[in-house]
Parts: structure tokens; C-alpha cells; sequence
């Protein structure tokens, strides 16, 4: 018999109930996204202003809050495109490495004779020695500063090419430490520019790389190009400070050669530092969230060779002192040096979880832009033309949806309303899942929605097709119904398969359009098979019960 028990009707019913429920806020999207800023505002300030308050209230905080983001071509925004000069870090790491070469060339003096750095090419060291026969020991100690290169494709190999030739000591980046400089560099670029575009509550922006030294930048909802780039030049300063003291008042006078700066993360507290940093985030290699001794998150970080040095110097004279991690003026974090660290490498422990630990390892690697990026294409998206795009996607979704309803009604009669409630639940749960995930709606995915609207009646076509044939067979009216949602299930889940695999290529092989167009794509999919497997068979099972139909005309 054609029965689907109490338990599974309650659950179908409330799985669409829910779908409403956080679809719901996108009608009123001004109201919710004015509500969610005002929220951010406040967790990132400390600080609740009347503004704050007004905006917080004109959405129940009990009700959900999660919107589906516009993109670009849909609210605006600006659109960027930079290239980061990577060479530049060729050069800072040549300008950092020649006091330490320095210091060791002089040392032998007595051999080597005199040491002077002469102009070279950028990305190059160049050394004059007094003896040239003393060639082979300053090539022996500048090898003696190089490191492993710390990529799996540089593997074994030296992070420095060094050369001599006559009283001429040249060194510079080996080609697999450039190749790692420049994939680190891009990497750390890209999660600045992220950290500091989402300081500023915007939405959903699209932060990619492109080829080998170029990142996409793509922001809803900023004014500008120029106001997004003097966003993104805004260069992070990064030092690791000793502590002075620790206050609440704000007014205090730090003393000679210190400064007193905020915490980020208590507010309130305010900390006295030396002014001069034992080392910079210019020194810093890596950091990465992991777990100390007793299980608890921390964030194990390391330094270069130079910075090393002075910081293993620092922490040897200081144990049991507290030192500060400063960014952007702002003191995250200021632990208690347990023990000397020597190695070039510790461990931030203390009370912190597992996302504040991979939050405060994001913060030490993005301190500040590692080199100069050079804007080769820029363009802003007026407001007006997202809100004509909008409009264009909700006449073709209207459109669409009034056109399939009005097929399958005249097609199928009561069953075609039914279809066509399910066309409509369908799009309903694809904007609920996306307010969820907090996706990203684009043109692009408008079409998804538009081509899901389309083609989410396949399975009751499907379905009801069978039941007509389970008719002209005389079966009776529930059992025409049950062997026709019986018979149909196997071919359409293999046709949404078969699709669910396509969208599946899109999404991961695609990029921007595309990866927008196969994720409303993806959950069309998913919700067209529920609405038109389990809700339309429910509402048929609730008309069967109602009327006990001795007939049906199909």
C-alpha cells in the first residue's frame, strides 16, 4: 500500500519548515545584513554604539541570520588585479644576510684581508675580500650560513648559490629557494590581503591566485577601486617586544624609549613596551596552529637564521619574563619565555582554543605585505547594474517558474499543481541551503536556479509517465501510484547522478563563474530529488486519504 508513516511525514514536513525558516531573512535583506553588521561591528570593537544598537534591533536575534551573499556582478564592488614583485624579496633576504656575513668574513681578517660590499644587481650580494689566494675559505663560510630549502622540490638542496671568482665573493637565492620564496611570498600576500579585507565586514570577497606571481581581487560592496587598494597598501607592522608592565589606564605614561599599546584580545589592557623590537615579523619563516605537552592548542613558530640569533640571544638573558607579539600597533599576544629557545624555533601556549590558535598562526604569518604589488587592471561595478543583473535574474527565475507550472499543470492537471508546488519548495530549500553555507550567489548561479527550475520537474514527469502506464494496465488508483514511484525511483537517480558528477567537475576544475554556477547547480540537485521523491509524494498521499479517489484521469 501507498503509506508513508506518521514519523517520516512529520520529518519531511519539517525538514521544509526549516528550509523557510532560513530562507526567510533573504526577504528582508537590507534589515538582516545591516542586523549582522552591527553584531560584527561590536565583537570586533568591544564597543556598542546607538547606531550598533538601532541596526541589532531591527532583526530577532532568535530567528536565523545567515543571508545569501551577492557577488560582485550582483551588488557592485570593485575588481583588482595584482602582480606581487616577488624580486623584491630577493633583495631583503641578500640586505639581511650581509651583516651576519659580514661579521664572519671580518672575523678571519687576518687571512682574508679586507671585506667590502660593492654594488650589485638586486637579488645579489657581492663581496670584495683583500686576498684573493683566500678565495676558498670566505666560499666555505658563506656556505657555512646557507639552509635547507624547505619545499618538498627543493628537497637537498642549498637555499643559497654562492660563487667565487678573483677577490669577488657573489651570492644569491638558489633557483629552488626562489621557486619556494616566490610560492611563500604569493601565499602569505594572499592571507594579508584576505585578513585585512575582511576587517571591514565586507562579504564574501574573491581572493585567488593567478599564475605564478598574480592574485584576483574581487570585493562586493566597496565603494571603489582606489578606496580597495589604499585598503590592501595599508602595509601590517609585526614585532615581538620586551614587556615593561601591564595597565588598565589608558592615560599612562610609558617612560623613555617605550610605548604603551592596546591588547587586541583583552579589552582594556593596555601594555608598556621597549620601543625597539628584539625581532621583526620580517624574521619570521612560519607559524602554524598545533598542541603543546598537555594537549592544549598553541602555535609553534620559527625564524629565520638572523632572527634566530637575536632572539635566542634575547630569550636565553630573559626566562621568566613576558615578551609581546605586536601587529599593527596591537598587542595579541604576550606570553611568559619558559626556556631559552635557541633553535630558531618555539611555542605560544597558554589559554587559547583550537580557533584562536589557527587565528593567532594566520595573524604571525600575515603581518606585513612581503613585497610591493603593482595593480595591472582595476574596475569598479556600480550598485545600478547589480541591482539591474538582480532584477534580470528575478524576471528570468519569475519567467521560467511561470512557464513550467503552467506546462505541467495543463499537462497533469491536480498532479501539475502538485509538481508545481514542489518547483517552488525546491527553490525555496536551494536559497535556504545557500543562506547556510553562507554561499555566493552570482549571474552565473542565477542561471543554476533558473536551469534547476527547468529541469526539477524531470522526476515527476517521470513519475507520473509511469503512473499512466501502471493505468492503461487497470491497475486500481493506489497501486498505480505506489509501482509508479516505485518503478521510476532507479532512473531518476541515475539521471541526477549522472548530473551531480558534471557539476561535481565544475566545481573543483572551474573557477569563479563556473565554481558559482555548479554550486546552485549541485544543490538544485539535491533539493529536486527530495521535493519530488518525498513532498510531492506526500501531498498525493494527503489528497489520497482525503478523497479516497475510486479513478484518476492522468
Amino acid at each position: 500500500m501507498l503509506h508513508i508513516p506518521t514519523w517520516k511525514r512529520l520529518l519531511i514536513l519539517g525538514l521544509i519548515a526549516l528550509g523557510l525558516l532560513y530562507a526567510m531573512p533573504n526577504l528582508f535583506y537590507n534589515k538582516v545584513e545591516q542586523h549582522n553588521d552591527a553584531i560584527a561591528q561590536m565583537e570586533r570593537s568591544g564597543v556598542e554604539t546607538p547606531e550598533d544598537v538601532a541596526a541589532r534591533a531591527g532583526w530577532p536575534d532568535w530567528l536565523p541570520s545567515g543571508l545569501v551573499n551577492l557577488g560582485l556582478d550582483l551588488r557592485g564592488g570593485a575588481h583588482l588585479l595584482g602582480e606581487v614583485h616577488v624580486a623584491d624579496v630577493y633583495k631583503a633576504r641578500m640586505d639581511a644576510l650581509w651583516p651576519e656575513l659580514r661579521d664572519q668574513l671580518v672575523a678571519q681578517r687576518d687571512t682574508i684581508g679586507s671585506v667590502r660590499r660593492v654594488t650589485a644587481p638586486e637579488g645579489q650580494l657581492i663581496v670584495e675580500i683583500g686576498n684573493a689566494d683566500q678565495m676558498a675559505r670566505a666560499v666555505e663560510i658563506a656556505r657555512g650560513l646557507a639552509v635547507p630549502v624547505t619545499s618538498i622540490t627543493g628537497a637537498g638542496q642549498s637555499d643559497l648559490a654562492i660563487v667565487g671568482s678573483g677577490n669577488r665573493l657573489t651570492v644569491q637565492l638558489s633557483d629552488a629557494e626562489k621557486s619556494a620564496t616566490d610560492d611563500r611570498t604569493v601565499q602569505q600576500s594572499l592571507e594579508i590581503i584576505r585578513r585585512r579585507i575582511d576587517e571591514v565586514g565586507t562579504r564574501e570577497p574573491t581572493i585567488m591566485r593567478q599564475g605564478a606571481d598574480r592574485i584576483l581581487i574581487q570585493v562586493p560592496g566597496i565603494g571603489s577601486a582606489e578606496e580597495l587598494k589604499q585598503l590592501i597598501g595599508t602595509t601590517a607592522k609585526l614585532t615581538f617586544n620586551p614587556v615593561v608592565g601591564r595597565t588598565t589606564d589608558a592615560n599612562a605614561r610609558p617612560g623613555q624609549g617605550q610605548v604603551l599599546l592596546p591588547s587586541m584580545d583583552e579589552p582594556g589592557v593596555y601594555y608598556t613596551l621597549e620601543q625597539n623590537p628584539v625581532v621583526t615579523g620580517e624574521d619570521l619563516t612560519d607559524a602554524r596552529p598545533s598542541f603543546d605537552q598537555n594537549g592544549q592548542a598553541a602555535v609553534d613558530f620559527r625564524f629565520g637564521p638572523t632572527g634566530a640569533k637575536r632572539f635566542g640571544a634575547y630569550t636565553s638573558a630573559n626566562i621568566g619574563q613576558p615578551f609581546a607579539i605586536v601587529l599593527d600597533n596591537q598587542v595579541i599576544s604576550a606570553p611568559v619565555i619558559r626556556q631559552a629557545i635557541t633553535t630558531g624555533s618555539g611555542q605560544i601556549s597558554g589559554s587559547m582554543d583550537v580557533d584562536a590558535s589557527t587565528r593567532l598562526a594566520v595573524l604571525l604569518r600575515a603581518g606585513a605585505l612581503p613585497a610591493e604589488m603593482t595593480f595591472l587592471e582595476e574596475r569598479t561595478i556600480g550598485p545600478e547594474l547589480g541591482q539591474d543583473s538582480i532584477d534580470a535574474g528575478r524576471l528570468s527565475s519569475i519567467i521560467a517558474t511561470a512557464a513550467v507550472v503552467a506546462y505541467m499543470i495543463a499537462s497533469y492537471g491536480l498532479f501539475g499543481v502538485f509538481a508545481s508546488i514542489a518547483v517552488v519548495t525546491n527553490v525555496i530549500l536551494i536559497l535556504s541551503v545557500m543562506s547556510m553555507m553562507g554561499a555566493t550567489l552570482t549571474l552565473p548561479g542565477i542561471a543554476g536556479i533558473v536551469l534547476t527550475v527547468g529541469t526539477a520537474v524531470d522526476a515527476n514527469v517521470i513519475i507520473y509517465e509511469r503512473i499512466r502506464e501502471e493505468l492503461r494496465r487497470g491497475k486500481r488508483v493506489v497501486r498505480a501510484i505506489e509501482d509508479g514511484f516505485n518503478e521510476a525511483m532507479s532512473a531518476i537517480i541515475d539521471a541526477n547522478v549522472t548530473s551531480f558528477i558534471a557539476a561535481m567537475v565544475m566545481f573543483f576544475l572551474g573557477s569563479g563563474p563556473v565554481k558559482g554556477f555548479a554550486v546552485t547547480l549541485t544543490i538544485g540537485l539535491v533539493t529536486s530529488v527530495f521535493t519530488a521523491i518525498f513532498f510531492t509524494r506526500l501531498m498525493i498521499v494527503f489528497w489520497l486519504d482525503l478523497r479516497k479517489p475510486k479513478e484518476l484521469i492522468l
